[in-house]
């Protein structure tokens, strides 16, 4: 049966005008979520809502599917229906200052309790000096003071008043106290006068010196111990002063806090901390420090602040936080240092919050990718997650790799939703590499790469309108948004699909939002869409127009004319980045006699890939199955891509290299005006391939350049038809009859279409008729078979 070529409506499926009941996109509402996603968004829901623990969400799509818009819609919104989270906030241990306190407030109240207890500190530092340089203290302590003074003065006094009848003179020197002898008019005596004095009262008076020293001694070691005294009870009326001060601040703030144990406790610190600290509010002047002295901390008071943490005051709902830069730091927090004397210091007031804290009680969105691509991360993420909790510390102490102290933050309680974004590629190469995956993202939402296209032309404008306003964009005409639906339905290889990669899609109205203004149009039109098209092909074709230049020069060999016999046009597609085109490639085919195998050169040379070789074997068999049922496989065959000079993956040329083995076997020329594409099963079935559409455009515009002929074409697989969008030259030109694409479902077809002749069909003894191809094929078959055994006979002779 002659396989007739495919009409021009079945090469291009035009959008219904008449499903787009408006003149512009402007008559169109919005859409809130992407068109096509329920079975994600259903997912997302579900993970969302689900309390237990494990039940993270992996959204599972390529980059630019809008994946991101969707799930923090969805969690914006689930977020409402949840209560705003606590605040958090750090403040100073003072009983183990490397350990900062967590306290958990209700929300809004972080950021009231940080305002009071600066305002406390501020009231304290007005305070506490007043106190202390009030008439009562000053009277009080300079009468501790007197008293301490008047003590040893009266002790003194009364040795020196001794002293003096016994003719003895007490003094004060810088070196200590002295006693001198003195005459009947107590005149201090000289040594010469000293010495004209009889022994006896030289005696005498050295004596009582010695008497007069050890009691001086006896008071002087009283004298610390009274000073101590005294100091004792100036500590005991600052620390009175003291609490007069505090108290009643402290209280007020107590009251306001009564509910909040940790806040109660954390106020008896304070106020224990400040009457112990009194000092520190008192002004004194600045002293030079010594080369050797040790720096006082500046801000002693900066103890007494609060750490907000998390601050929740103008929240309404549950917080859903993306984080952009996912690593150890950003994720857990870090304590960060001020250098200080050549040396690294830090305190509590340094410690900074990270996304589990922004997001806790809430949602936190990543992308996978960002996450594994930072050192320790994803580590970090899963055991956070299965600790429940967030304690920050640094990498360098996480990994043991330095030994200094450092602080050790309280940990805080974690409640958090974690949607995780990234290739469903990821998602399986992490379900199959890591253990514990599944143990901590149980929902899985899966975003479809396109939607069907009959009776969603409406929806899908609402989703252009969607995005032309949300960019600022002019609105779109009718005509625009039907080729749009077109291109979308080409770009997603299917003309019964609809493309839903958003960003594709935006640059394409971007792009003819920028043309229209080039061409003075106030609503995008169909022709700067179609302009937007041709301009974004033609800034990525410089590697095409190379190509196919150097296959019009000859330099590449293509026949686009004639008969060759083992020798077939194959297609395959190249992609560069977002561009991919078509590329005719000569296949050649050589048999001889041979044990049955079939040498795939690329493979041998290291070139093919498995696939590829995959393809080759399995057209080896189906050769064997057909023609060597009842007789041994007398063949060997070569099969190459001339001129290629990279790797050749896939199998969408077996049915081609098929085609070119069985007319080099049966020396059936084949015509070089047709182009071949489809892979091949055991059975001789033709199977689909992908990119149909680029494959037949590449030998077009071949053979457009040389000149269409009215007989040339491409042969594709049947079961390809539903994909063909192919471009309005390609579908012009098969309508006047000049190009023609050929659709066959079996091997036998196509060798009818190249061969122009009966390819034969085995009678009920296996036999074909002898005119036809697979006649032909048989009995080559047959000769070589015979040749083999001619050759054994005289071998076996010799």
């Amino acid at each position: 049966m002659k396989i007739k070529p495919l009409t021009p409506a079945q090469l291009y499926t035009p959008c219904k005008l008449e499903e787009l009941t408006f003149k512009t996109t402007d008559e169109l509402d919005d859409v809130d979520s992407v068109l096509g996603q329920d079975r994600a968004i259903a997912a997302i829901k579900f993970g969302l809502r689900i309390d237990k623990s494990g039940y993270n969400i992996f959204a599972m799509a390529p980059d630019g599917t809008g994946k991101l818009t969707i799930v923090k819609q969805l969690a914006e919104h689930e977020a409402g229906r949840r209560p705003v989270p606590a605040d958090w906030c750090y403040v100073h241990n003072f009983t183990q200052p490397a350990k900062p306190k967590a306290i958990r407030l209700e929300p809004g109240e972080g950021k009231v309790f940080q305002e009071d207890m600066a305002e406390l500190i501020d009231e304290l530092s007005v305070g506490i000096p007043a106190a202390f340089d009030g008439d009562e203290y000053r009277s009080r302590a300079g009468e501790l003071e007197n008293e301490s003074r008047q003590r040893e003065v009266e002790v003194l006094n009364s040795l020196r008043e001794e002293a003096e009848q016994a003719h003895i003179i007490f003094t004060e020197t810088p070196n200590g106290y002295a006693f001198l002898p003195a005459d009947d008019d107590n005149e201090a005596l000289t040594p010469e006068q000293f010495n004209k004095l009889d022994k006896d009262r030289q005696h005498k008076f050295h004596d009582t010196v010695l008497a007069l020293q050890e009691r001086v001694q006896d008071a002087i070691k009283k004298f610390p111990q009274w000073r101590k005294e005294t100091k004792r009870k100036l500590q005991a009326l600052n620390r009175e002063v003291a609490e007069l001060a505090v108290h009643h601040s402290i209280d007020e703030l107590k009251d306001k806090y009564a509910k909040h144990q940790a806040v109660l406790d954390y106020l008896s610190a304070v106020q224990q901390d400040i009457i112990d600290h009194v000092r520190d509010f008192i002004p004194h002047s600045d002293k030079v420090l010594s080369f050797m002295e040790l720096p006082q901390d500046p801000n002693p008071l900066k103890r007494y602040r609060v750490n907000l943490m998390v601050d929740l005051n103008h929240r309404r709902s549950a917080p859903v936080i993306c984080e952009d830069l996912p690593n150890f730091g950003n994720l857990l927090g870090r304590i960060d240092h001020q250098a200080q004397m050549g040396s690294l210091v830090t305190d509590f007031t340094m410690i900074k919050p990270g996304a589990f804290h922004k997001a806790n009680g809430g949602y936190l969105i990543l992308d996978a990718r960002k996450v594994l691509l930072q050192p320790y991360a994803w580590e970090t993420l899963k055991r956070t997650l299965q600790a429940g909790e967030i304690r920050i510390e640094s990498l360098e102490r996480a990994l043991s790799l330095i030994s200094t102290s450092s602080l050790e933050p309280e940990p805080i309680p974690l409640e958090v939703k974690l949607i995780l974004l990234g290739d469903p590629m990821l998602y399986y190469l992490l379900s199959f590499y890591d253990p514990e995956f599944q143990d901590f993202f149980k929902v899985a939402a899966d975003f479809a790469g396109h939607v069907d296209r009959e009776h969603n032309s409406l929806e899908y404008a609402r989703l252009l309108a969607t995005i032309a306003r949300r960019e600022k964009l002019r609105p779109l005409s009718q005509q625009a948004v039907a080729r749009i639906i077109e291109h979308s339905a080409r770009m997603a290889d299917d003309a019964e699909k609809l493309l839903t990669h958003l960003r594709s899609i935006k640059d394409l109205l971007t792009e003819a939002d920028y043309w229209a203004g080039e061409n003075g149009h106030t609503v995008i039109a169909n022709s700067d869409v179609q302009q937007a098209i041709d301009e974004k092909t033609h800034r990525l074709d410089k590697l095409r127009e190379r190509l196919y230049a150097a296959i019009q020069r000859g330099t590449v060999m293509i026949d686009t004319q004639g008969k060759v016999a083992g020798q077939i046009n194959g297609l395959s597609v190249l992609q560069l980045g977002e561009f991919s085109f078509g590329q005719p490639s000569r296949i050649t085919a050589t048999t001889r006699m041979g044990n049955g195998k079939v040498v795939d050169i690329e493979r041998e040379t290291e070139l093919g890939g498995a696939i590829h070789s995959k393809g080759v074997l399995i057209l080896s068999s189906f050769i064997a199955a057909r023609y060597a049922r009842t007789s041994p496989f007398s063949l060997a065959a070569s099969l190459v891509f001339e001129q290629s000079y990279g790797h050749v993956e896939g199998d969408s040329a077996s049915l081609a290299e098929l085609c070119a083995i069985l007319s080099s076997l049966a020396q059936v020329p084949l015509r070089q005006d047709l182009a071949m594409t489809g892979s091949v099963n055991q059975l001789g079935q033709v199977q689909p391939i992908g990119g149909v559409n680029e494959k037949i455009e590449g030998f077009f515009d071949i053979c457009s350049a040389r000149g269409l002929t009215g007989t040339q074409g491409v042969i594709i697989p049947a079961s390809n038809i539903p994909h063909l969008m192919l471009r309005w030259d390609v579908v012009h030109a098969a309508q006047a009859a000049q190009f023609h694409i050929y659709p066959v479902s079996r091997v036998d077809e196509a060798l009818g279409l190249l061969s122009d002749m009966e390819v034969g069909t085995a009678d009920a003894l296996g036999q074909f008729p002898p005119d036809s191809f697979n006649g032909k094929i048989d009995a080559q078959l047959q000769q070589f078979t015979s040749l083999i055994n001619e050759f054994a006979v005289k071998a076996d002779s010799k």
